[in-house]
C-alpha cells in the first residue's frame, strides 16, 4: 500500500535537521523525531527507509513513525519535531447517586488476581456497569483526592475539638517550666530515648588515601538494635547517653535512679521534662524497686510532660538529633562500638558545653499556635 504522507525534504530543511541531531542542544524526542523524517526522506540527500526499518532501528512503534510522517505534511518541520498537543477535555463530574457507588467500589474486595482496586480498573467497572458511559481514571483519581480530603479535614477537626485544650495546657506548662530562673539546688533536665540500628560490613573497607575517597561495600549485614537514653540539662549545657538492650519500664526507672543519686545527688528537687511515653511514669518505679525506694526518688523528681504529638517541645529530642548527625550517622557493627563513640562524644561535648537557649515563650504560642487554642463558646 502507498504512503500518504510522503516526506520530501528541502536542503534547508535537511542541513536544520542534521544540525539538530548532531550539535543541537534539544530535548531527546525532538532527536528522535529529527532522526526519523532524515531516515523517511526521500530527496536525494535523504535515506529513503521504510518504516519498518525506521521502527526497527530507533525502537518506536510504526504508529509513531506514521505520526511524525503525518505532521510533517500537514503542519509543517516543526508540527513534524515537536509532541503534538493534546487537547484537554474537562473531567467528568459525578452525581452524588454516581460518586457514592464509586466511593463504596473502591472499598469493596478488589476483583480476582488484583491485591487492590487501580484506577483504571475502577473506571472500567462504572462503564461496565452502565453507571456512566465513559470516564477516565484522571476523574476517579480527582473525585477520591477530594472525598478522602474532606474526610480527613472532618477527622482533624474531631480530633483538635477534643484534646486541643489538653494540648495547649500541657504546652504551656512545659513553656513555663522553661522560663524558671536557673537554679544549681533545682536543674531542669529533659529527658528521650532513641535507637540504633547496628549494621556490620561484609566485607572491609578500603581506607582513604591521596586524591582517593574512602570506599565501602553497599551490601551490609543488621546486627541488632540498641537504645539510648538522653537526659539533657539545657541551662548547665550538660548531657548524658546511656546504650541499653532494650527501653522497657525497668530500664528506664534504673536510668532516672542513677541520674537522682549519682549525678544530681546534692539537688532539692530535679524537675524531669519529657514526653507522656507510658513507661515515663511512676509506677515503673515501683515495678522495678522496693516501695519505700521508689517513694524516696519520686520525692526527688518534678515531673512535666510534653503534650501528645508535641515532642518538639522536649530539648532532649533536640539534642539526640545532635547527636544523630555528629556521631551515629555511619554505620556502626556492635553495641560495645556504640557505647565507646557515645561516650567519645558526650565527653567532648560536656567539656565545651553549649547551653540550650530557648526563645519560643507562652507568649509566643499564644500569637503563632493561636489556631491551637480552643474558642470560647459564650
Amino acid at each position: 500500500m502507498p504512503k500518504k504522507y510522503i516526506v520530501r525534504l528541502s536542503a534547508d530543511e535537511h542541513k536544520e535537521l542534521k544540525w539538530l541531531v548532531n550539535k543541537g542542544r534539544a530535548a531527546a524526542y525532538k532527536r528522535l523525531h529529527a532522526q526519523i523524517l532524515l531516515k523517511a526522506d526521500i530527496s536525494e540527500n535523504g535515506s529513503g527507509w521504510t518504516d519498518k526499518k525506521i521502527s526497527k532501528a530507533f525502537d518506536v512503534g510504526l504508529r509513531t513513525v506514521e505520526r511524525v510522517r503525518q505532521r510533517l505534511v500537514e503542519g509543517g518541520l516543526k508540527s513534524a519535531i515537536n509532541r503534538a498537543k493534546q487537547e484537554r477535555t474537562k473531567s467528568r463530574k459525578l452525581d452524588g447517586e454516581q460518586e457514592a457507588y464509586l466511593i463504596a467500589l473502591s472499598c469493596s474486595e478488589p476483583p480476582g488476581g488484583r491485591a487492590r482496586w487501580t484506577l483504571r480498573l475502577l473506571a472500567g467497572r462504572l462503564v461496565e456497569l452502565d453507571y456512566v458511559e465513559g470516564i477516565s481514571h484522571e476523574t476517579i483519581r480527582q473525585i477520591l483526592k477530594k472525598r478522602n480530603k474532606a474526610l480527613a479535614e472532618k477527622r482533624m477537626v474531631y480530633s483538635t475539638r477534643k484534646e486541643r485544650s489538653e494540648f495547649v495546657c500541657t504546652m504551656e506548662d512545659t513553656l513555663e517550666v522553661y522560663k524558671r530562673p536557673y537554679e544549681p539546688s533545682r536543674p531542669v533536665v529533659c529527658m528521650d530515648e532513641s535507637s540504633k540500628q547496628h549494621i556490620k560490613e561484609v566485607r572491609k573497607p578500603i581506607s582513604a588515601g591521596p586524591g582517593k575517597p574512602e570506599r565501602y561495600d553497599t551490601e551490609y549485614e543488621r546486627n541488632g538494635v540498641s537504645n539510648m537514653f538522653m537526659f539533657f540539662e539545657p541551662c548547665a549545657g550538660w548531657r548524658h547517653v546511656v546504650v541499653t538492650d532494650k527501653r522497657t519500664a525497668i530500664d528506664w526507672a534504673y536510668q532516672v535512679r542513677e541520674l537522682v543519686d549519682v549525678h544530681y545527688s546534692k539537688a532539692e528537687k530535679i524537675t524531669l521534662v519529657m514526653d507522656n511515653l507510658n513507661t515515663h511514669v511512676g509506677a515503673s518505679l515501683y515495678k522495678a524497686f522496693e516501695p519505700k525506694e521508689a517513694r524516696r526518688i519520686l520525692d526527688r523528681l518534678d515531673i512535666h510532660y510534653t503534650p501528645k504529638h508535641g515532642s518538639w517541645l522536649n530539648m532532649a529530642e533536640i539534642e539526640l538529633s545532635i547527636l544523630g548527625r555528629q556521631c551515629l550517622d555511619r554505620r556502626i557493627p556492635d553495641q560495645d562500638t556504640l557505647k565507646k563513640e557515645v561516650a567519645q562524644w558526650e565527653k567532648d561535648r560536656n567539656e565545651h558545653p553549649s547551653p540550650m537557649n530557648w526563645r519560643f515563650t507562652t507568649e509566643d504560642a499564644r500569637i503563632k499556635l493561636k489556631k491551637l487554642y480552643p474558642s470560647l463558646e459564650r
